[in-house]
């Protein structure tokens, strides 16, 4: 019984060490290096491979093997560039409450497939309280927005009614995801 508890053991081991190696997670928990990689790359996308290796203090192939594991996991889902959205002539951003005319499942499907579509919203999320979306929406002036208020938002299938604030001033915008609650300390 002895000798089987420690064959379970060192195969146990052996396997951290194979994932260790080739840079996947046992059972998809994340060590310390996915961690440091998901960090660095949240920061700065356009990190070379070797570069980041050496923030986080791995040679080049299990950093590549690791960044592509986490992409073929479903962690990273992209990469894009930030755009100063003033430069490219979008002065206002706007957060806008829907409120659906009904609440249903059908008709908030088909609403939710029309807010997909639309360019000028950047980020919807299906909210709690007072409301159905909550969206944020971006266009070039005042003006802009109103013609695509009316024209566009309130034409929308099942909207009973929308509430608008608008950004006076972007206190922080594009953060990165907290990842200090990952528990990377069984690992690596």
């Amino acid at each position: 019984m002895n000798a089987t508890r420690k064959s379970v053991r060192a195969a146990t081991a052996s396997t951290a060490a194979l994932a260790e190696a080739d840079g996947s997670a046992s059972e998809g928990v994340l060590d310390r290096y996915h961690v440091a990689i998901l960090g660095e790359l949240q920061r700065e996308a356009r990190l070379s491979n070797a570069e980041l290796a050496q923030r986080i203090g791995l040679s080049s192939a299990p950093t590549w093997r690791r960044v592509r594991w986490l992409e073929e996991q479903g962690y990273i889902t992209g990469y894009r560039a930030e755009i100063d959205r003033r430069k490219l002539g979008l002065g206002v951003l706007a957060f806008v409450r829907v409120d659906a005319d009904r609440n249903n499942a059908a008709a908030t499907r088909e609403l939710e497939a029309a807010l997909r579509g639309l360019p000028e919203v950047i980020s919807c999320h299906y909210i709690s309280g007072a409301g159905t979306f909550e969206l944020q929406v971006m266009a070039t002036d005042l003006d802009a927005f109103s013609r695509f208020s009316i024209d566009t938002l309130l034409h929308l299938p099942n909207v009973k009614d929308i509430h608008t604030s608008f950004s006076l001033g972007e206190v922080k915008a594009a953060g990165a995801l907290p990842l200090g609650h990952l528990n990377c300390g069984q690992r690596g």
